[in-house]
């Protein structure tokens, strides 16, 4: 089993043949969103254990994308990019999280049509960029992790100036 699909089956309460499974469901919570957006570790910290546990339990049960985002942005810290981090670690081949770099890249080429700089993202962008994400991957035969993960370092490597205006 995938290790970041048994942790997230364990931060909701259920079982995972780890073979070392992690001694606190909620440090691992934490590791998730550190990994994405470290500066609110204080705001992450203070989701209790049992809320996190009930909301990744709802995440998993979800059948839309939008009521997925919703239950994960619900949680005190995470934002709609951080939930979008929390959701690609769960599976990658049909997420990617939403960066600014690979926001602006994409509005760049003309595929999504709003916010230039890449910021204050809503439930909407999301959308509309996993949208984006999805359809690239399935043309190109990889994730939309993997397609993610291109443009972040496209812009990267050919970024001038500075990254937030």
């Amino acid at each position: 089993m995938n290790r970041t699909i048994a942790l997230l089956t364990l931060l909701a309460g259920g079982t995972a043949a780890l073979a070392d499974p992690p001694a606190r469901p909620r440090g691992e919570f934490l590791r998730m969103c550190r990994w994405k957006s470290p500066r609110a570790l204080r705001r992450y910290a203070a989701n209790p254990a049992a809320t996190v546990r009930r909301v990744s339990r709802a995440v998993l049960a979800a059948r839309s994308e939008r009521r997925r985002l919703e239950l994960l942005t619900r949680l005190r810290g995470v934002s709609v990019p951080t939930a979008s981090a929390i959701l690609t670690l769960i599976d990658p081949r049909r997420y990617g999280v939403l960066d600014v770099r690979a926001w602006q890249l994409l509005f760049g080429l003309g595929s999504v049509g709003r916010k230039p700089a890449g910021r204050g993202f809503a439930t909407r962008d999301w959308l509309e960029y996993l949208g984006e994400l999805r359809r690239h991957a399935r043309r190109l035969g990889v994730t939309a992790r993997a397609v993610e993960y291109t443009l972040f370092q496209c812009h990267r490597r050919f970024q001038k100036g500075q990254l937030y205006r």
